[in-house]
Parts: structure tokens; sequence; C-alpha cells
């Protein structure tokens, strides 16, 4: 995980994730007051830990709210409970070995799986290290363990750690830019971030205005007359090699 600004990183991530959107530490996991989310795959040990993990892959700073703000753990959690996570669509016959990065996926564990057999043996990792939980790391202490999940793989149950952050990360930049229809991308905050519009029906009435800004606010695939939007658990991209 090289060392880049947010800035940078959405700018970068946003222009490739606005093609498929239409079609830290405890301290920092919540405002105060604010209700823990309901979670349907997430237990409380996991979510102890992809809350602040997303929160440091997409922090919040100036130019506007993180991973966690825009609901990322809620995106995370559904596509894990749901058939993605099931591996609806997964080859799952073997042979299970190690293989060249261009041929893609080579686990025999669904997406949901993957991610129960790392999380339990992170959150394992921390009671006997007595840190508690991921969340209770200082910033500078969460940034370093995720760099060292990514460049000095181990096994995590099985998963190796560098698959499991890069699932992570990819799940992260997905929930970050998402229509919100799917969870994430709460009020459409990355959308307003990088100017993407959203799933406008039609643009008749501007096919010959040439050369003007686009001013109007994002809209949703999930939005009806009230503006109101109706969340859809299904995936609504299929990550690379998976």
């Amino acid at each position: 995980m090289e060392k880049m600004s947010r800035r940078s990183l959405l700018l970068g991530a946003g222009a490739a994730a606005a093609t498929f959107v239409v079609g830290g530490c405890d301290r920092q996991a919540r405002q105060d007051g604010d209700e823990p989310p309901a979670y349907t795959f997430l237990n409380p040990e996991e979510a102890a830990f992809i809350e602040p993990a997303v929160a440091r892959l997409i922090p919040s700073d100036e130019t506007g709210p993180g991973a966690l703000e825009a609901g990322v753990p809620t995106y995370i959690d559904r596509q894990l409970a749901g058939t993605w996570g099931a591996g609806e669509q997964l080859y799952r016959q073997g042979p299970w070995q190690t293989a060249k990065p261009e041929l893609g996926y080579q686990l025999p564990f669904t997406p949901a799986e993957l991610f129960r057999n790392a999380l339990r043996t992170l959150s394992d990792e921390f009671r006997r290290a007595d840190h508690g939980s991921f969340g209770k790391l200082t910033v500078e202490e969460q940034d370093a363990y995720l760099k060292a999940l990514e460049n000095a793989p181990r096994d995590l149950g099985g998963v190796p750690s560098d698959v499991f952050f890069e699932s992570l990360l990819e799940l992260t930049i997905e929930g970050y830019f998402c229509d919100p229809v799917y969870g994430g991308n709460k009020d459409m905050v990355s959308w307003k971030l990088i100017g993407f519009p959203g799933a406008y029906a039609n643009y008749y009435e501007l096919v010959d205005q040439h050369g003007i800004a686009f001013a109007r606010p994002p809209v949703s695939l999930g939005e009806d007359a009230s503006g109101s939007i109706h969340v859809h658990p299904v995936r609504l991209v299929s990550p690379k090699g998976r």
C-alpha cells in the first residue's frame, strides 16, 4: 500500500468506479450519539476490525467524509451476506493450487468464507497479543498493520493475508463509490466529491447545449419520486479475478 494522498486515491478510483456505478481506531469509528449499524453477516468481533480498517483505507479529511461515514461497512456486510458472498457464480471444483496472478482466484473459499476465516484469525491474534482489537491501536499502528498484511504475506486461516487485504481494499473502494442502493456511498458523498451525476434517466433537454457545467445533484438508481433511496442487497459489479 504505497503512501498516497486521499485526494489522488479518490480521483483515480472514482474515475474507474464511475463507469460501473450506474449500470481508524474506536474513537474515530462513529460520531457521538450515532447508533451502531445492524449487520447481517459481520459479528461484533469482525465489525471491530472492518470498521476502523476501512476508515484507514479511505479516511475522512478536509476533502470530505471517509469510508466509514459513507457506510462502507454496511456495503461489505450486505455483499458477504448475499449471493456474491456465497460464491454463486464462483467456480469451486479445484484443483486448488498456487498459480500465477493472471490465472485469477485460486482459493477454495467463497468470499464469505474468505473473510470469515481471515477475520477469525486476526481476532485470535489480537486477543493473544492483549491488544483487544484492531480499533484499539493508534492510527500509525493501524496503518503499519494493514501494510504488513499487504506486503508481508502470512497465513490467515488458509487465506494469504495479501489476498485478504486486496479483497478488503477492493470492497472498500466499491462501497465508497457504488450507487447508494447497494448500501454504501451514504448521501452520495463520493459522487458529490468527484462530481459524478449518477443515474439520470435522460438528458434530452441538454443534448444541444454544449460547454455548460452539469450542476444537478447526483441521483441514485433507487430513488423514488420523494428522493428516498431503497437499498438493494445484490452486488453491483463483479471483482476482477473472482
